[in-house]
């Protein structure tokens, strides 16, 4: 199998989870990382819900929350943005971006499916499961 159907290539995808208080292991989604082998596609689309942010830690730091999506998006970008795996391939960048983690904003379980789109797979994801 060469990984294609009918037009459509694999992808897969990861949440971005929000977790403001790791002690307590709440959490909603912010995110989600698109990739695409088969196209070298990586992207990364986040949408930050303030009102659940507060509402899980009143005191959470929105600002280092928003900073911490940004960088999510600038690796899957790749370049200068990227720091350190600016010079890793998407499928590297999306390995790196989708490894455990025990910070406030964690990828959740891999899935797959089949796109025509990876682009648009990816809004399509963030309006249905963050938005």
């Amino acid at each position: 199998m060469n990984g294609r159907g009918q037009g459509r290539d694999v992808f897969e995808y990861a949440l971005l989870r929000i977790v403001p208080r790791v002690d307590r292991g709440e959490c909603f989604n912010a995110g989600v990382v698109v990739y695409c082998r088969a196209r070298s596609f990586v992207a990364a689309r986040t949408h930050l819900d303030e009102t659940k942010l507060r509402a899980l830690d009143p005191r959470a730091d929105v600002t280092g929350v928003r900073a911490a999506l940004r960088a999510v998006e600038g690796v899957c970008r790749g370049g200068e943005e990227a720091g350190q795996a600016a010079r890793d391939d998407a499928g590297r960048r999306f390995r790196w971006l989708i490894a455990p983690r025990s910070t406030v904003v964690q990828p959740g379980p891999v899935h797959t499916g089949l796109t025509a789109d990876p682009e648009a797979e990816a809004e399509r994801l963030l309006d249905t499961l963050v938005r």
